[in-house]
């Protein structure tokens, strides 16, 4: 059999020498060329072998399917890729035909060249093409189909009319909305824009159209009050309320002192304590945790757990009896049965099957 050397990282395969025919099919032809020879299946994989092998020997076999389609019609070609055909430019499929499309007046053929739509400046309305009517202060949409308004006109029913701007306001670009808005410092009302009356220590805000007080005020109906900060407290980062200095909390409108008990100190907060290591909280002092025998603090500090090999039953660590087949947990406050068993009550039963 004629072969030829495939290309496969830094090694070579051997496959069938092919040529290409019309509809991208292949089939063997002679050669002179001496086989070259196979690669070990250990080097290459026996797999991949017999994959290249089906796609080179079963390539005559689809020829043969897809010539049974039929001929190809007039004005129709073979397709670049695949096999089968396609009409020409300017013919559209019908019946297995290639049948001219029909272009009507004013319009040309699409970029698939089998069918066909309007020029600039014309819609189509059934099977032709109507001249777009663009009616005074108007122009063409950017697809030449329809029709816009110019900027300060807007369009009712068939045509375009002036918008009415009032005093203080700017046209707006967009196909939606009134067409207007107000100038800064102003807030459209009804189709008006009225003043915004920005009262004493406060600002007009980002957009315009309202006001927010200083810092140090906060908005009451219509006006800006001062925010009264206590001793020991400060303006917080809104700028319109206040918090209290480490070490104290807020108790109505004043900062009064933490003052921890006993065995306590401040939270991370500031505002509230917290008791040391090995205390827990009771009502407002710090009590002493009683630790067990064969007990320890948890990682918290405001409890105790149980030694491995230890559960905790009524305040006490008691030693677990592990039984036979079984193993501590990963806690060590527990046990669990080895592989094959199963927990019954206080023992491990090998499981059936």
């Amino acid at each position: 059999m004629d072969t030829l050397r495939v290309p496969f990282g830094d090694i070579g395969l051997v496959a069938p020498k092919i040529k290409r025919i019309p509809g991208d099919f292949v089939e063997p032809i002679a050669s002179k060329r001496k086989p070259k020879r196979l690669l070990s299946p250990r080097r290459v994989g026996v797999g991949w072998l017999l994959a290249v092998a089906a796609a080179f020997f079963l390539a005559p076999t689809v020829v043969t399917a897809q010539a049974d389609e039929g001929p190809a019609p007039a004005n129709s070609h073979a397709k670049k890729y695949g096999g089968g055909w396609e009409c020409d430019w300017g013919y559209q499929i019908v019946d297995q035909l290639c049948v001219a499309v029909q272009v009507p007046p004013n319009s040309h053929l699409d970029s698939f060249g089998d069918g066909w739509q309007c020029n600039r400046g014309y819609q189509k309305v059934r099977e032709a093409c109507a001249v777009v009517e663009v009616p005074t202060k108007a122009f063409l949409n950017s697809d030449g189909g329809g029709w816009e308004c110019d900027l300060g006109y807007e369009q009712v029913d068939q045509s375009c009319v002036a918008i009415e701007i009032p005093t203080n306001a700017y046209l707006v670009v967009g196909s939606y909305g009134r067409g207007w808005d107000c100038d800064r410092g102003f807030r459209a009302e009804k189709m008006t824009c009225s003043t915004v009356q920005v009262p004493a220590n406060a600002f007009l805000d980002s957009n315009g159209r309202d006001w927010q007080c200083d810092r140090g005020y906060q908005r009451s109906d219509q006006s800006c009050v001062a925010v009264m900060v206590p001793v020991n407290g400060y303006l917080d980062a809104s700028g319109d309320s206040w918090r209290c200095d480490r070490g104290f909390r807020q108790n109505g409108s004043l900062c009064v002192p933490v003052e921890p008990p006993l065995h306590a100190n401040l939270a991370r907060s500031g505002r509230d304590w917290e008791c040391s290591r090995g205390f827990r909280r009771s009502d407002d002092s710090c009590v002493a945790i009683k630790l067990p025998q064969h007990g320890y603090l948890a990682s918290s500090g405001r409890d105790w757990t149980c030694e491995r090999g230890y559960a905790k039953r009524s305040g006490s660590c008691v030693a677990l009896m592990v039984p036979v087949n079984a193993h501590l947990g990963f806690s060590g406050n527990d046990w669990s049965c080895d592989p094959g068993y199963r927990r019954q009550a206080e023992t491990c039963a090998q499981k059936e099957g």
